[in-house]
Order: C-alpha cells, then sequence, then structure tokens
C-alpha cells in the first residue's frame, strides 16, 4: 500500500510546465480562416444540372465504356443512391464524369446505383 504522500526531486532542474508552455491566446483574436464549399462540377453545366447528372437513378449508360464486374464482397447500401451487392455477383459499370473515382455506376437487370470499386473486379 501506498502512503498519502508523494515526495519528488527538489532540485529538479527541468522548467515547470507553464515556463514552457507558449502564452495562451485567445480564439477571438485569432483571423477565422475562410472555408469554401467544395461542389463538383462539370465544364460548362450549372450545378443544378451537373448535380442531377451524378444522381445514378436518373442517367442512361454511356454508349461505350461500360464494362462487367464480379462482386467480390457483400455491400449494403448506405442509402437509395447506392447499389446492395451480394458476392460472386456479376453486373454491368461504369463511370460518369465528374463522379468520384471511387465509386463506378452499376447495373443489375433493372437496379442501379453507386458501388464502391473496391468492392469489384473488372473483368472487361
Amino acid at each position: 500500500r501506498f502512503s498519502g504522500t508523494f515526495v519528488g526531486n527538489a532540485e529538479s532542474t527541468s522548467p515547470s510546465p507553464a515556463a514552457t508552455s507558449p502564452p495562451a491566446v485567445a480564439a477571438a483574436t485569432l483571423p477565422a480562416v475562410p472555408t469554401i464549399p467544395v461542389v463538383p462540377t462539370i465544364v460548362g453545366v450549372p450545378n443544378t444540372v451537373a448535380e442531377s447528372v451524378l444522381n445514378p437513378n436518373e442517367v442512361k449508360p454511356p454508349a461505350s465504356g461500360t464494362r462487367k464486374a464480379r462482386v467480390l464482397y457483400d455491400y449494403e447500401a448506405a442509402d437509395s443512391t447506392e447499389l446492395a451487392l451480394l458476392a460472386d455477383e456479376m453486373i454491368t459499370v461504369y463511370s460518369l464524369p465528374g463522379m468520384d473515382p471511387d465509386w463506378l455506376i452499376g447495373e443489375r437487370g433493372n437496379q442501379k446505383g453507386k458501388v464502391p470499386v473496391t468492392y469489384l473486379e473488372l473483368l472487361s
């Protein structure tokens, strides 16, 4: 059992924590850093149109550029814009202009939605 007192080295050469800390500056005196919202855009297309282009349920696949992919792992869709996947199924995938490169549009029959590239093995 330890006693209730602690004896430290009275001849310590290290400065006290208060002496090594920089002086406190009130947050209100610091200049505010402006933040710029990031909105995906397609050159020459107004943002309202660009956002509707990225809605996978309203887009048509490109005439060329579709590929077959085998799903590697089950994936549960987070919302209605994503497509739920089952391991080992085959789907058709393609990308859209301005879309995040980590995602593709996947199609299975009449179902369509965004799918993560890391869950796929691209075949053709």
